[in-house]
Formats: structure tokens, C-alpha cells, sequence
């Protein structure tokens, strides 16, 4: 595919991500305190670290690249940590809930026992509120508190604040929670497709979306930039439902970490169910094109490595 964007090779991106994962890994085991009351701690841990791709992560970080275009900063660069680490808390605080039994009542995730069936019901809906939680007071450190690599993070209260508020609405009723909420009245229903991706849009998409545009607060860019950014957030967030639509019928429990298989079970609208396979292999190619045209009308630099990360999405096997 023809994009007249820069990418980089996958094992270039290999490379990128591995060593941002290790910033992200070491911030977060740092940050989720083990010795939380009553074993909370324990089962906060268990829920974030050892598993997950940590794409929202790797979409702040490299959006965050993308605006600074190799400027160092050390207190926006600070910054776009907390926030990498604040969205993988809010998403693995979603999974803990969406995998109760008052919700998906599922039994494996990330290849291991979900948190309710290894610590029960009641400690893992603590697990969940307290990530969440904790996602804010990482976006809001207090003057002179250092980051996980010891810079200090005197990050300014109105970046802080653009960050709270970018997370809180992709969380909240207007996003996550709001299209978990669709999710569960639609079972057993026709959906048409532009009831199908606004339901996706909130559910999946908003917190990619909102990763990205994390990313780019932790920076300078212009209204036209911000944009193009805003758009490829959405595009790649709806694609990244559209491929997890796919997978759910095309790969196992094994392959995936988690049951396959379990929407069409619980008889849940999906793009499959809706498209058929081809057609909604497809459209996340189209969503991809979109994706890249995005960053191409940005006109930043270096977006090369959240192009990368877009074809993966489109493109992963798990």
C-alpha cells in the first residue's frame, strides 16, 4: 500500500518498542504499590503487570515523538510517561470489570486466570476502582515528585489538567463506559453499522483515540496538527475493533490469551456478524488508509513511528 508516509520496518519498531516497554514496565511496577491493604495490591498488580500488548501506551509515547519532533523536554517527556502509564491503568481497570460475571463473565485473560477467579468478585471490583483511581493521581504528581527514571516531574498544572480531562471523558459515559453500556443492551440485536461503530467508537476507540491525543498534549503542536491527530486516533481505534472482531473468529483461546469465540456465543453484534469476514478485513484496511492519510495531512515529521504502530494494529495475529 501506497501511503507517502514514513514507516518504520518492523524491526525498527521492534526496537522502538522495546525500549519504551521497559520505561513503561518499570514506571508501572514502581507505581502500583504491593503492600496496598488486605491484598489489594497484590491483585492490582496482578491485573496490570505480566501481560497485555500495551498499545494505548506505546500510541502516548509515540505521539508524543510525533509533537516534539527530537526536541528534548524532561518535564514534558515526564509527563507523557505518567499519562502512558495512567491509560494502561484506566484499560486494565476496564478488563478486570468487563470480565466479572455481572458483565462478559469471562474466565482468561492475558493467558492467565481473570482477576476475579484468581482473588473473587469483591477484591477484584476493588482491584478495578483502585487503578482507576490511581490512573488520576499519576496525571497529578505534586511539585518535585520524581518520575520512575528519577527526572523530576514539575509538570504544569494546565498539562496536567488537559490530561485528567482527556482521560476522564474517554473513560466515562461519553466513551468506555458509555459503549459497555450499548454493548450490554445490544445483545441479541440487529445492529446496523452506524450503530455498530458508535458503539465501537465509545467502547475501544475512544481510549486509543484519547492515547494519541495524550501523546500530543505532552507537547507543542498547531490546531490543524492536533486534528489530523484526532482523526487518526479515531481511525485507528475503530480499526482495532474491527481486527478484534476478526480474530474472535479466526484465531483460538490459545493465540488470543483469552476465550475465542465468545461474542458470537453470547450472541453480540459484531463487524463479522455484520459484514461477513471479507468485507470486515476489508474495511480495517480501509480504516488504516484513513489512518495514514491522517498523519500524511499533519505534516509532522515524525509521525513515522505511530504509522507503524497503525499497521501493526491492522495487521497483528493475537
Amino acid at each position: 500500500m501506497s501511503t507517502d508516509v514514513v514507516v518504520l520496518t518492523p524491526a525498527e519498531l521492534d526496537l522502538w518498542s522495546d525500549q519504551r516497554l521497559l520505561s513503561v514496565e518499570e514506571a508501572l511496577s514502581l507505581w502500583i504499590n504491593p503492600d496496598a491493604p488486605a491484598g489489594l495490591g497484590q491483585a492490582m498488580r496482578y491485573a496490570v503487570l505480566d501481560g497485555g500488548k500495551r498499545l494505548r501506551p506505546m500510541l502516548v509515547l509515540a505521539a508524543r515523538e510525533a509533537v516534539a519532533n527530537g526536541v528534548k523536554d524532561d518535564v514534558l517527556d515526564a509527563a507523557a510517561l505518567r499519562a502512558a502509564c495512567a491509560v494502561e491503568l484506566i484499560h486494565a481497570y476496564s478488563l478486570v470489570h468487563d470480565d466479572m460475571p455481572c458483565m462478559d463473565n469471562d474466565v482468561l485473560r492475558r493467558g492467565k486466570p481473570t482477576v476475579h477467579v484468581q482473588f473473587g468478585e469483591a477484591q477484584a471490583l476493588l482491584a478495578g476502582d483502585a487503578l482507576q483511581a490511581l490512573a488520576f493521581e499519576l496525571l497529578t504528581p505534586e511539585n518535585q515528585s520524581p518520575s520512575s527514571s528519577g527526572v523530576l516531574a514539575n509538570i504544569p498544572d494546565g498539562v496536567q489538567a488537559r490530561l485528567c480531562r482527556l482521560l476522564a471523558k474517554a473513560a466515562g459515559f461519553n466513551g468506555m463506559a458509555g459503549g459497555q453500556a450499548i454493548d450490554l443492551a445490544s445483545v441479541g440485536l440487529a445492529l446496523d453499522e452506524h450503530q455498530l461503530r458508535e458503539m465501537h467508537h465509545l467502547k475501544t476507540g475512544a481510549l486509543l483515540e484519547a492515547s494519541v491525543m495524550m501523546g500530543a498534549a505532552c507537547g507543542h503542536t498547531t490546531d490543524h496538527a492536533w486534528e489530523c491527530l484526532r482523526r487518526f486516533g479515531r481511525a485507528i481505534g475503530l480499526a482495532f475493533q474491527v481486527v478484534d472482531d476478526i480474530l474472535d473468529v479466526t484465531a483460538d483461546s490459545v493465540t488470543l490469551g483469552k476465550t475465542a469465540g465468545k461474542d458470537a456465543a453470547n450472541d453480540k453484534p459484531t463487524y463479522v456478524s455484520l459484514m461477513g469476514l471479507h468485507r470486515a478485513q476489508e474495511y480495517a484496511e480501509q480504516l488504516l488508509a484513513e489512518a495514514l492519510k491522517a498523519l500524511r495531512d499533519s505534516g509532522l515529521a515524525s509521525a513515522y513511528t505511530l504509522a507503524a504502530l497503525a499497521q501493526r494494529v491492522v495487521n497483528r495475529k493475537t
